[in-house]
């Protein structure tokens, strides 16, 4: 009798820490651009893991990230380029005056894995390797922008234009690229093409180091959220240094 009063109380005891528990677990949102997708689910996981909150995660390009914020869209953890961040600071959005780094993005060059690699070492390999292949596929975003311009700069934006194919982000991008035909090469985040490299497409590597573009990455608290200090225990534990290593696995330098 006494061994079963002693089961109960314990029993009791647990159950008031499972539901003291429960009351402190929060429901979080982070809207995030895509680049950065592959490090910024990982810690995450991770972060849910060790607190028991919950957090869901919006991904989009950053011309779809802008929109979602003009249109009155709320997350309690932002994560953009610094420029869309810039942005939503000076519209009074952002709690803190200077964001979180997250890191840093490069442009990758990838092809189907049937593909041999084509030589991309140089800008010269590189220039090659555009005019001889049979389509260029990038997306309508900040990547896509760069290349333009950059190809502009490089005389010939003209020879490429007839093949070049534009999607609206990355996933759309290098789905094609697995699914594609002929001498396709696609560009993309670096983290985006090796998180898709289990799928039929290889990364061949970054751009040249003379032409590479860098986007950086920063994170924020926003207002209005529901919980400030989570929200902060949560940017706090996405961008500390200790847990770098869920970025640089994934790409982000």
């Amino acid at each position: 009798m006494r061994l079963s009063k002693n089961l109960f109380s314990r029993g009791l005891l647990l159950l008031a820490i499972f539901l003291s528990f429960a009351a402190r677990a929060e429901n979080l949102a982070i809207l995030s651009a895509g680049a950065v997708e592959p490090g910024l689910v990982k810690v995450v996981e991770d972060f849910e893991k060790k607190t028991g909150h919950k957090v869901t995660i919006q991904f989009g390009t950053s011309p779809q990230l802008s929109q979602k914020l003009a249109n009155q869209f709320f997350a309690d953890v932002l994560v953009t380029p610094v420029s869309v961040m810039k942005d939503q600071i000076s519209a009074g959005k952002i709690v803190q005056p200077v964001p979180q780094l997250i890191g840093k993005v490069g442009a990758g060059i990838t092809v189907r894995n049937e593909i041999t690699n084509p030589k991309v070492t140089t800008v010269d390999e590189f220039k090659e390797a555009l005019i001889q292949a049979d389509s260029l596929v990038y997306n309508s975003a900040s990547t896509g922008l760069y290349l333009d311009k950059l190809f502009e700069k490089m005389g010939i934006a003209e020879q490429l234009k007839s093949k070049t194919k534009k999607f609206a982000n990355g996933d759309m991008v290098l789905t094609h690229i697995i699914n594609g035909k002929g001498r396709e090469i696609g560009f993309g985040a670096i983290p985006e093409i090796k998180m898709y490299e289990s799928k039929g497409l290889r990364l061949v590597g970054p751009l040249p180091a003379e032409i590479q573009n860098y986007t950086s990455y920063v994170a924020a608290v926003m207002k209005g959220s529901s919980n400030e200090k989570i929200a902060n225990e949560l940017l706090t534990y996405i961008t500390q240094e200790n847990n770098r290593h869920f970025f640089k696995d994934a790409g982000i330098e």
